[in-house]
């Protein structure tokens, strides 16, 4: 039993704070039925993006509603806030919230008491001060960013398709990507394999027409793989014309020129930034202690070090990995080590309320998968290296296998059951991100924007 009346606050609708919710109404059901715990997530967004099947969401493969989970749904006994927290001040056991009311209700920032806190907001692109890449540049991290990016990569083949300029049709031909980790190679090697299945729909574009090129500071991509299929992709992916260029990095892409550090002058309509992340922001307003990294201290019971009801996981957190050999290892912030922590915190919380000790998470890395395109990928789980078609394979059950709730387990196996069926989509539908753009035109009044000065779109 409950020994008092429990306010819980998950912070974060990811990875963490999905499963978290999710294991806490399940541990909990008689303590939530009779009011004795009430458990409040805040949330951005009302749904979990499974970010591994962004890169198939782009291509075409899976449909962009089944990538994302509905928050509201899944955790129907708890209550899901739309909004931001902005700060946490634990001492006083208090959030700071903003709400997408907030700015018309015209009264501040509202603010939540809790008794036990769970911080799990995430991470944010990591970016460097480059000229022109606020302006010019999109991330891969969002569902609508993958979506976005797919639309623009089908427009630029439309306007090289019909333009008579050489200097147009090779700027909206060029495709740069900068970041070689998991999601810079499957986002560029699931659009490349897309786009080259387009160009046979288009009579004056072909795959060799167009430029593909991965720009990765350090001297290799893929580690999480391993060096010996790190070698391996980069091998496949230059037999398909893509240009893999180690050791480099994006200087500028001010003027629509990608401007790189060997010295190449890239002119552009696409750079893809996916040069790793960073904590949220959120951290540097909280009284909880970080790490040199600005990550949150944890210990191995995933408490937040020095902070009594307070628990943490996922990318924001700096767990030790008690399985390492190294002393003072971390676990990685990947979704492997997250689903796993998030259900041990949810665990944790229900034996600290119940007066238990709470239990330590240790969990050996199991491996990693990667897509490069249909019936294309590497992977090595356990040890053994896969490569080609059983990597892909792998990689698709997998994710299948991990991705949340039956009811998107069975869209997402029937959606890849009729592409094998059938042929792809290669539909752009660019005017979702204006849709009044038309209607405004119409009724007299201005277009919503120049699509040339679309963030999201090229540079």
């Amino acid at each position: 039993m409950v020994k008092e009346r429990a306010r819980i606050l998950v912070v974060g609708g990811g990875y963490v704070g999905m499963y978290t919710a999710l294991r806490l109404q399940r541990k909990l059901k008689r303590e939530l039925r009779q009011g004795d715990v009430e458990i409040t997530v805040v949330t951005p967004d009302p749904y979990m993006t499974y970010q591994p099947f962004l890169p198939e969401a782009a291509a075409g493969s899976i449909s962009p509603r089944h990538v994302v989970v509905p928050l509201r749904r899944v955790l129907d006994r708890c209550h899901v806030i739309v909004g931001e927290a902005t700060a946490i001040d634990h001492t006083k056991r208090t959030a700071t919230l903003t709400t997408l009311a907030t700015e018309e209700e015209g009264g501040g920032p509202d603010h939540l008491d809790y008794d036990e806190l769970v911080l799990a907001p995430g991470s944010v692109p990591r970016t460097l001060p480059i000229p022109g890449l606020a302006e010019h540049g999109v991330g891969f991290k969002t569902v609508e960013e993958a979506i976005g990016l797919r639309n623009h990569v089908i427009e630029q083949m439309d306007i090289a398709s019909s333009t008579r300029d050489p200097a147009i049709r090779d700027a909206a031909l060029t495709f740069v990507f900068v970041g070689g980790g998991y999601a810079g190679v499957e986002a560029l090697a699931e659009l490349e394999d897309m786009a080259r299945y387009a160009t046979r729909y288009y009579h004056n574009l072909g795959p060799e027409d167009m430029k593909w090129i991965l720009v990765e500071a350090s001297d290799r991509i893929l580690p999480e793989v391993g060096a010996e299929l790190g070698r391996y992709t980069v091998t496949e992916l230059r037999r398909r014309n893509i240009q893999v260029l180690l050791e480099t990095r994006l200087e500028s892409c001010a003027g629509r020129v990608a401007a790189l550090s060997d010295g190449q002058r890239l002119p552009t309509r696409t750079v893809v930034w996916t040069a790793g992340v960073k904590p949220h922001p959120l951290l540097h307003s909280t009284d909880l202690p970080l790490t040199g990294r600005g990550r949150l201290k944890c210990t191995a019971q995933l408490r937040i070090d020095g902070a009594d009801h307070a628990w943490a996981a996922g990318d924001a957190a700096s767990v030790p990995d008690l399985t390492a050999d190294a002393p003072g290892a971390e676990t990685a912030p990947n979704a492997q080590h997250a689903v796993r922590q998030a259900r041990l915190i949810g665990d944790n919380i229900v034996h600290t309320l119940r007066g238990e000790p709470p239990k330590t998470y240790a969990h050996k890395y199991v491996g990693s998968v990667a897509s490069l395109g249909l019936h294309k990928g590497v992977a090595q789980i356990y040890g053994r290296r896969l490569k080609g078609y059983p990597a892909w394979f792998m990689h698709r059950v997998y994710h299948l296998s991990r991705v949340p709730t039956v009811n998107r387990k069975a869209r997402v196996l029937a959606e890849w059951t009729l592409s094998g069926l059938f042929k792809r989509e290669i539909v752009s539908l660019g005017s979702l991100e204006h849709p009044r753009a038309e209607f405004e035109l119409a009724a007299g009044g201005k277009p919503h924007s120049d699509p040339t000065d679309d963030p999201k779109g090229s540079i």
